[in-house]
Protein backbone atom coordinates (compact mmCIF):
# COMPACT_ATOMS: atom_id res chain seq x y z
CA UNK A 1 0.00 0.00 0.00
CA UNK A 2 2.70 2.46 1.42
CA UNK A 3 4.56 2.13 -2.57
CA UNK A 4 1.45 2.95 -4.33
CA UNK A 5 0.99 6.32 -2.84
CA UNK A 6 4.98 6.93 -2.96
CA UNK A 7 5.28 6.40 -6.66
CA UNK A 8 2.62 8.62 -7.82
CA UNK A 9 4.04 11.33 -5.09
CA UNK A 10 7.64 10.81 -6.70
CA UNK A 11 6.23 11.02 -9.98
CA UNK A 12 4.10 14.39 -9.21
CA UNK A 13 7.25 16.19 -8.16
CA UNK A 14 9.27 14.95 -11.22
CA UNK A 15 6.82 16.27 -13.59
CA UNK A 16 6.66 20.03 -11.42
CA UNK A 17 10.73 20.05 -11.56
CA UNK A 18 10.56 19.30 -15.41
CA UNK A 19 7.84 21.90 -15.55
CA UNK A 20 10.38 24.35 -13.97
CA UNK A 21 13.12 23.43 -15.65
CA UNK A 22 11.27 23.68 -18.78
CA UNK A 23 9.59 27.42 -18.16
CA UNK A 24 13.35 28.26 -17.18
CA UNK A 25 14.70 27.41 -20.43
CA UNK A 26 11.62 29.38 -22.49
CA UNK A 27 12.20 31.93 -20.40
CA UNK A 28 16.24 32.40 -21.07
CA UNK A 29 15.08 31.78 -25.08
CA UNK A 30 12.86 34.47 -25.25
CA UNK A 31 14.72 37.07 -22.96
CA UNK A 32 18.31 36.14 -22.89
CA UNK A 33 18.76 38.70 -25.75
CA UNK A 34 17.74 41.76 -23.60
CA UNK A 35 20.05 40.70 -20.70
CA UNK A 36 23.10 40.64 -23.71
CA UNK A 37 21.91 44.18 -25.04
CA UNK A 38 21.82 45.70 -21.38
CA UNK A 39 25.90 43.97 -20.82
CA UNK A 40 26.99 45.89 -24.06
CA UNK A 41 25.34 49.66 -22.92
CA UNK A 42 25.96 49.37 -19.37
CA UNK A 43 28.52 46.99 -18.39
CA UNK A 44 26.62 44.48 -16.15
CA UNK A 45 26.91 40.70 -16.89
CA UNK A 46 24.22 39.18 -18.68
CA UNK A 47 24.37 36.13 -16.66
CA UNK A 48 23.36 38.23 -13.44
CA UNK A 49 20.92 40.34 -15.04
CA UNK A 50 19.29 36.67 -16.45
CA UNK A 51 19.68 35.23 -12.91
CA UNK A 52 17.77 38.18 -11.39
CA UNK A 53 14.82 38.08 -13.73
CA UNK A 54 14.77 34.23 -13.40
CA UNK A 55 14.45 34.49 -9.44
CA UNK A 56 12.33 38.09 -9.28
CA UNK A 57 9.90 37.13 -11.34
CA UNK A 58 9.61 33.31 -11.11
CA UNK A 59 10.84 33.49 -15.21
CA UNK A 60 7.79 35.61 -16.07
CA UNK A 61 5.16 34.08 -14.11
CA UNK A 62 4.79 36.06 -10.99
CA UNK A 63 2.04 38.28 -10.47
CA UNK A 64 4.33 41.62 -10.79
CA UNK A 65 5.61 40.12 -13.84
CA UNK A 66 2.58 39.52 -15.59
CA UNK A 67 0.46 42.55 -14.29
CA UNK A 68 2.99 45.08 -14.04
CA UNK A 69 6.06 44.08 -16.61
CA UNK A 70 8.12 44.63 -13.62
CA UNK A 71 10.89 41.26 -13.81
CA UNK A 72 13.51 42.42 -10.77
CA UNK A 73 10.98 43.59 -8.12
CA UNK A 74 12.13 47.14 -8.29
CA UNK A 75 10.24 49.24 -6.28
CA UNK A 76 8.93 52.40 -6.64
CA UNK A 77 11.00 54.77 -4.46
CA UNK A 78 11.18 58.53 -4.09
CA UNK A 79 12.39 59.73 -7.19
CA UNK A 80 10.19 57.15 -9.54
CA UNK A 81 7.93 59.10 -11.54
CA UNK A 82 6.25 56.03 -13.82
CA UNK A 83 3.27 54.22 -13.26
CA UNK A 84 3.11 51.80 -10.31
CA UNK A 85 1.67 48.42 -9.25
CA UNK A 86 0.59 47.80 -5.54
CA UNK A 87 1.36 44.02 -3.95
CA UNK A 88 2.19 43.15 -0.52
CA UNK A 89 6.06 41.58 -0.04
CA UNK A 90 8.57 42.52 2.98
CA UNK A 91 5.26 44.87 3.77
CA UNK A 92 2.03 44.98 3.49
CA UNK A 93 0.65 46.96 0.23
CA UNK A 94 4.40 47.91 -1.05
CA UNK A 95 4.45 50.07 -4.16
CA UNK A 96 6.74 48.64 -7.10
CA UNK A 97 7.13 50.25 -10.65
CA UNK A 98 5.71 49.16 -13.79
CA UNK A 99 6.21 49.02 -17.22
CA UNK A 100 4.74 48.99 -20.38
CA UNK A 101 7.09 46.39 -21.66
CA UNK A 102 9.67 43.60 -20.84
CA UNK A 103 11.91 45.67 -22.45
CA UNK A 104 11.33 49.01 -20.34
CA UNK A 105 11.84 46.55 -17.44
CA UNK A 106 15.15 45.15 -18.14
CA UNK A 107 16.22 49.08 -18.93
CA UNK A 108 15.49 50.22 -16.45
CA UNK A 109 16.90 47.41 -13.80
CA UNK A 110 20.12 48.64 -15.31
CA UNK A 111 19.48 52.15 -15.10
CA UNK A 112 18.55 51.34 -11.89
CA UNK A 113 21.84 49.55 -11.10
CA UNK A 114 24.41 52.28 -12.50
CA UNK A 115 22.72 55.38 -11.03
CA UNK A 116 23.11 54.88 -8.10
CA UNK A 117 26.14 55.39 -5.76
CA UNK A 118 25.97 52.31 -3.49
CA UNK A 119 26.22 50.07 -6.67
CA UNK A 120 29.91 51.53 -8.21
CA UNK A 121 32.01 49.29 -6.68
CA UNK A 122 30.45 46.76 -8.53
CA UNK A 123 31.33 48.06 -11.96
CA UNK A 124 35.23 47.67 -10.76
CA UNK A 125 34.45 43.83 -11.01
CA UNK A 126 34.95 41.83 -14.02
CA UNK A 127 32.16 41.13 -16.27
CA UNK A 128 32.81 37.11 -16.48
CA UNK A 129 33.45 37.01 -12.46
CA UNK A 130 29.29 36.62 -11.80
CA UNK A 131 30.18 35.31 -8.36
CA UNK A 132 31.54 38.61 -7.08
CA UNK A 133 29.22 40.67 -8.78
CA UNK A 134 26.39 37.96 -7.18
CA UNK A 135 27.77 38.81 -3.69
CA UNK A 136 29.07 42.40 -4.75
CA UNK A 137 24.72 42.79 -5.29
CA UNK A 138 23.80 41.71 -1.78
CA UNK A 139 26.55 43.42 -0.31
CA UNK A 140 25.10 46.78 -1.94
CA UNK A 141 21.49 46.09 -0.89
CA UNK A 142 19.74 44.93 -3.71
CA UNK A 143 17.66 41.94 -1.86
CA UNK A 144 17.06 40.82 1.54
CA UNK A 145 17.04 37.32 1.20
CA UNK A 146 20.47 36.23 2.90
CA UNK A 147 21.20 33.71 0.22
CA UNK A 148 20.51 35.96 -2.86
CA UNK A 149 24.09 35.01 -3.98
CA UNK A 150 23.94 31.53 -3.96
CA UNK A 151 20.57 31.37 -5.35
CA UNK A 152 21.61 33.94 -8.36
CA UNK A 153 25.25 31.66 -8.82
CA UNK A 154 22.90 28.02 -8.77
CA UNK A 155 20.37 29.21 -11.33
CA UNK A 156 23.62 30.79 -13.67
CA UNK A 157 25.94 27.70 -13.11
CA UNK A 158 22.69 24.95 -13.74
CA UNK A 159 21.83 26.95 -16.90
CA UNK A 160 25.40 27.81 -17.90
CA UNK A 161 24.20 31.55 -18.17
CA UNK A 162 27.58 32.36 -17.38
CA UNK A 163 28.63 31.61 -21.63
CA UNK A 164 25.94 34.54 -22.14
CA UNK A 165 29.15 37.22 -20.82
CA UNK A 166 31.41 35.44 -23.08
CA UNK A 167 29.16 37.32 -25.81
CA UNK A 168 31.35 40.67 -24.32
CA UNK A 169 33.99 39.34 -27.02
CA UNK A 170 32.61 40.62 -29.52
CA UNK A 171 32.95 44.75 -31.28
CA UNK A 172 29.76 45.05 -31.29
CA UNK A 173 25.82 44.32 -29.37
CA UNK A 174 24.95 43.43 -32.83
CA UNK A 175 27.45 40.67 -33.68
CA UNK A 176 26.88 39.24 -29.88
CA UNK A 177 23.34 39.24 -31.10
CA UNK A 178 23.98 37.32 -34.30
CA UNK A 179 26.08 34.59 -32.06
CA UNK A 180 23.24 34.34 -29.09
CA UNK A 181 21.48 31.73 -30.31
CA UNK A 182 24.45 29.10 -31.45
CA UNK A 183 25.09 30.09 -27.83
CA UNK A 184 21.97 29.19 -26.26
CA UNK A 185 22.22 25.68 -28.27
CA UNK A 186 25.40 25.61 -26.35
CA UNK A 187 23.39 25.78 -22.90
CA UNK A 188 20.53 24.56 -22.95
CA UNK A 189 20.72 21.70 -25.15
CA UNK A 190 20.03 18.61 -23.80
CA UNK A 191 23.48 16.79 -22.09
CA UNK A 192 24.71 13.79 -24.22
CA UNK A 193 26.26 10.83 -21.90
Amino acid sequence: MKIKIIIPLLCTCSFSLCQTTEKIIQYIKKYSHLAVIEMYRYKIPASITMAQAIIESGAGTSELAIQANNHFGIKCHADWEGMNYIQNDDEITECFRKYFSVEESYRDHSLFIISRPRYADLFNIPLSDYKKWAYGLKECGYATQKEYPEKLIKIIEQYQLYKLDHLWIYDTEEEALSQLPNELHSMLSPKKG
